[in-house]
């Protein structure tokens, strides 16, 4: 019960937040097939990340949630393979343009990570938990946040604002605000939690995966960053 009541408000806050730019800007630019359409998205991937709330089983053995994330995994490529989304839209490609600059920015953020990494040595790790960590969260997060879920965040609200080269729309500032979300809010026993440093710590630097996604029109540099931010200090 209380995964569905975090979940709900997640996404009762998308269609406020929708609703809110809707009423700023007009109803110009603002496509609400496109905003429900995100709403499903994000419902869908926590049902999944959460084996439907616990009621379906847990059939891989470890201590880590294998089987939600590759349940949400292979979903968010199922959908990405539909035409209404398409591969290359999603960013889920490898072709890649402009990456001078968005190289430089994943070399710093990774040698920010491993400077970290050294600054607060952490115990030894399993084999399981590097194993995961290099996969599992950047490969489903990035082409879920960075790829099918901002597409049709942008689809929904069209307005752009050019910055930094790569234009801008709310799509990418509220895929950047329900990755935080999904990471630092929650509902326990009845009681909300809301952990500010932790929204600081994935919705900011979302924001630099997302301009590289937008950049490069591929997520695969922003899954590379997130795999060494997540396992750097389990090697050094």
């Amino acid at each position: 019960m209380d995964g569905i009541l975090s979940i709900s408000a997640i996404v009762a806050l998308l269609l406020a937040a929708g609703g809110a730019i809707a009423l700023l800007g007009g109803r110009q630019g603002v496509s609400l097939r496109w905003l429900l359409v995100a709403a499903g998205l994000v419902l869908l991937n926590d049902a999944l990340l959460t084996r439907v709330y616990r009621l379906v089983p847990d059939l891989i053995p470890g201590d880590w949630n294998w089987q939600g994330k590759l349940a949400a995994l292979v979903a968010t490529l199922a959908l990405a393979a539909l035409p209404v989304f398409g591969w290359r839209a999603s960013g889920l490609t490898l072709r890649q343009s402009g990456l001078k600059a968005p190289l430089i920015v994943a070399g710093l953020y990774g040698l920010l990570f491993v400077g970290l990494a050294l600054a607060f040595p952490n115990e030894p790790a399993s084999a399981e938990t590097i194993a995961f960590q290099l996969t599992m969260p950047s490969l489903e997060e990035e082409a879920f946040y960075r790829g099918v879920l901002l597409l049709a965040l942008d689809r929904a609200f069209t307005g752009r604002a050019r910055f930094l080269g790569v234009d801008w729309g709310w799509g990418a500032v509220l895929s950047c605000g329900l990755f935080g979300l999904a990471h630092a809010f929650g509902v326990s026993h009845g009681k909300v939690s809301f952990d500010v440093p932790t929204m600081a710590l994935t919705a900011g630097p979302s924001f630099i995966a997302v301009w590289i996604r937008l950049r490069t029109g591929s997520v695969l540099l922003p899954m590379a960053m997130h795999s060494v931010g997540n396992a750097a200090s389990l090697f050094l």
